[in-house]
């Protein structure tokens, strides 16, 4: 049976399969603690070889549009692929019609070990396309979702992030777990909180939703450092936490261990020569790891061809390029740092070296945080009308004021 014939495949046989106790699921998978997370465009075969190398013990694929998928041939090949080393695997979809999301998940069911309803995007595009974080406004549609992916014969899990009430996160939560979901994995933010709002994870928020399910969950948020582990499984009791940007800046951090940058940019390199995938997706993973070097370069205008060509690369062989001359002009100072180990004070570290992104905590969800929000999107929205721009042009005009602000303060 080919991939174009079992789009008209009688998928009522799989509704006999009895299901598999959530237990046993997760015991099956071999109890996974260090999770990489779907990513848009960023979790694809080659990062998650790259991943599994490095202490990653359960993947999920980058998240994967049903209805693209179901019907484009083109999509699918490109956002789908796996081998034999890529187990366990979780397949993400995201969805907003039950049929739609069986049918497309019908096609990847022999190729993973479970598929993962996307119910967490908060970008603006999810809003768009009411998918993600934006399906939380309608759970009859959720359960529905969920109750039509398990006719499939392999295990569905659920990705979400939290409510600002704890008390409605533990009860969509539950709700989710009664549909059928075997394993849940709780981002700690709410759907506001994203770009320059995104703040930081609430743990506590997570433990009270561990608590109150029967089912193994994850926990998504905060984890920068291999040390940010041991401390949020202590604290939300959950079963593993699934990391994404601190994976992004340091595919290494399982196993507690910072390189230089062009350390696992290389070897990423090296897997997508084996393993192909668009240029974009290249660049994408070089930008997120070398983003503290380019930082540095446009500060202090050292390599700046480096970064240029960096930005420039249309090709793998000149992306190879690009990172062979970043670690011939760097890697005699790095000597000295080797084997030293990244403390949380990341402004200590050399710039070369993979680190996180610095979070601080946000005042979100306090009334001061929604009354400036608030203030904010009038002032927008007054200057607009009166320079008769667009809203965006506004924004922009207020990004390029701050930047002029910053250096002159500089």
């Amino acid at each position: 049976l080919n991939k174009c014939e079992i789009l008209y495949f009688d998928f009522s046989i799989f509704t006999c399969i009895m299901p598999e106790d959530p237990w046993q699921f997760y015991n099956r998978i071999g109890q996974p603690k260090y999770v990489v997370a779907p990513m848009v465009e960023q979790s694809e075969l080659p990062w998650r070889l790259l991943s599994r190398r490095h202490g990653a013990q359960l993947c999920y694929t980058p998240m994967l549009h049903a209805g693209n998928f179901l019907t484009d041939e083109v999509y699918r090949k490109t956002h789908f692929t796996t081998c034999p080393e890529d187990r366990p695997l979780i397949a993400q979809f995201c969805a907003n019609e039950p049929e739609t999301l069986f049918n497309a998940a019908a096609l990847v069911a022999d190729q993973c070990d479970a598929i993962d309803i996307n119910l967490g995007c908060p970008q603006t595009i999810a809003r768009r396309g009411k998918y993600g974080a934006y399906l939380q406004d309608d759970w009859d549609l959720v359960s529905s979702l969920i109750k039509s992916a398990c006719r499939l014969p392999i295990p569905v899990t659920c990705k979400i992030r939290i409510f600002p009430e704890v008390r409605r996160t533990v009860e969509y939560a539950q709700m989710i777990q009664a549909s059928g979901c075997m394993l849940l994995a709780v981002h700690g933010r709410t759907r506001e909180q994203k770009g320059r709002n995104c703040g930081l994870a609430d743990w506590n928020h997570i433990a009270t939703v561990k608590s109150a399910l029967q089912i193994p969950v994850f926990a998504n948020g905060n984890i920068r450092y291999f040390n940010d582990i041991d401390r949020c499984l202590k604290c939300t009791g959950a079963d593993g936490v699934m990391c994404a940007e601190g994976n992004l800046s340091n595919p290494y951090l399982f196993e507690n261990r910072q390189a230089p940058v062009w350390e696992p940019c290389l070897e990423y390199l090296n897997l997508v020569k084996e393993y192909p995938c668009p240029i974009s997706f290249v660049r994408a993973h070089l930008f997120k790891l070398c983003h503290r070097w380019q930082v540095y370069i446009c500060f202090f205008y050292h390599y700046l061809d480096l970064c240029e060509n960096l930005h420039k690369c249309t090709d793998l062989d000149e992306a190879v390029t690009v990172v062979q001359h970043l670690k011939s002009r760097f890697s005699d100072i790095s000597e000295e740092w080797l084997g030293q180990s990244l403390t949380e004070d990341a402004d200590s570290a050399p710039f070369w070296q993979c680190q996180p992104r610095s979070r601080t905590s946000s005042s979100f969800q306090t009334s001061e945080w929604i009354e400036k929000r608030k203030n904010r999107k009038e002032f927008i929205v007054r200057q607009a009308n009166e320079l008769g721009i667009s809203k965006h042009q506004v924004k922009r005009l207020l990004r390029l004021s701050n930047k002029k602000r910053k250096l002159k303060e500089a």
